[in-house]
C-alpha cells in the first residue's frame, strides 16, 4: 500500500496548492491514501467545514491536526461527526472529537507532543494503550506526531519502531533530511514541512515577522503571498506484515 503524508496546509495559498497538484501527484504515484496536518489551512490559523471539505475534494482522505485545531470554533461539532478529522488523541479524556480514524484498511493515529507546545496527556502512554485496548486492529498504522523538538519526535520515533508502520512528524514547518526505515520496519520522519509561500516564515509574511522579533510586541501574523511549495512524504507498506519497505520525499512547487 502506498500512502502519501502532506505537511502542514498554510491557509489559501496551501489549499490552492493542494487543489493544482495533488491530483497530479496521485496520478503519478498511484497512492492509495492520503493524509495531511490541516490545522493552519483557515487564514492560516485553525480549520473550518468548507476548507475541510475543499481538502477532501481536491483528494485528501483524512485530516490530522495538532494544537490549533481550536482556533475556529465552528469546526466543533465536525470533529465528532463522520468527517474523517483528527485531534490528538492525548488529549484528557471527554475533550470533543478523537485521535484515530479506520480508512481503507489503515488506522491513522494524532498525536501531540508536550516539549515546548504545551501541557497535555502523555503520548507515549496514550498510544501504548490504544495499542493494548483495540481489539483486531489493522496491520497499517500511521502516527502522525504534531510536536515542536526535534529529539521528542525522534524518541517517539524509535518507542514505536515496529509497534507502527509509519511515525511523520509536523508542526515546524521545516522539512528534516532523515526520511528513513526504522531497524525494526517503521518509516519515520522529523518533520514533513509545509504546503504553502516559499517566501515567508514558516507560512507566514516575512515583514509581519520581523516586526514581531524586532519589538518583542506582539502583532496580527498574515499569510505570505507568492509561490508555494508542496511538501509530502510517499512511504510503501506491507499490507501482510505492516513494515514500511520505503520511504521518499515528494516536493513539488506550484504558483
Amino acid at each position: 500500500m502506498k500512502i502519501l503524508a502532506i505537511g502542514d496546509i498554510i491557509g489559501n495559498p496551501g489549499r490552492q496548492t493542494i487543489q493544482r497538484l495533488l491530483p497530479q501527484i496521485r496520478q503519478d504515484y498511484l497512492r492509495d491514501m492520503v493524509m495531511a496536518d490541516g490545522e493552519n489551512v483557515a487564514g492560516g490559523f485553525g480549520l473550518t467545514s468548507n476548507t475541510a471539505k475543499e481538502l477532501f475534494n481536491a483528494g485528501v482522505d483524512v485530516l490530522t491536526s495538532g494544537n490549533h485545531i481550536w482556533a475556529q470554533k465552528e469546526i466543533l461539532p465536525y470533529l465528532d461527526s463522520d468527517m474523517p478529522i483528527l485531534r490528538p488523541l492525548n488529549y484528557p479524556p471527554g475533550v470533543i472529537g478523537r485521535g484515530y480514524v479506520l480508512h481503507k484498511k489503515v488506522l491513522v493515529v494524532n498525536l501531540i507532543g508536550r516539549t515546548f507546545i504545551g501541557n497535555f496527556d502523555c503520548p507515549f502512554r496514550a498510544m501504548d494503550k490504544l495499542l493494548s485496548e483495540l481489539k483486531d486492529r489493522p496491520k497499517i498504522i500511521v502516527v502522525d506526531f504534531h510536536a515542536e523538538a526535534t529529539s521528542e519526535k525522534v524518541a517517539m520515533g524509535y518507542y514505536l519502531d515496529g509497534r507502527v508502520s509509519a511515525v511523520v512528524g509536523t508542526h515546524i514547518h521545516i522539512g528534516t533530511i532523515d526520511a528513513s526505515i526504522l531497524s525494526n520496519g517503521t518509516a519515520y520522519v522529523t518533520d514533513i514541512g509545509m504546503t504553502g509561500p516559499i517566501h515567508s516564515v514558516i507560512g507566514d509574511d516575512i515583514e509581519d515577522v520581523l516586526k514581531r522579533f524586532l519589538t518583542g510586541i506582539p502583532n496580527r501574523l498574515s499569510v505570505a503571498k507568492g509561490r508555494c511549495s508542496l511538501n509530502a512524504v510517499l512511504f510503501n507498506v506491507d499490507e501482510t506484515s505492516g513494515r514500511a519497505g520505503s520511504i521518499q520525499r515528494i516536493c513539488r512547487e506550484g504558483e
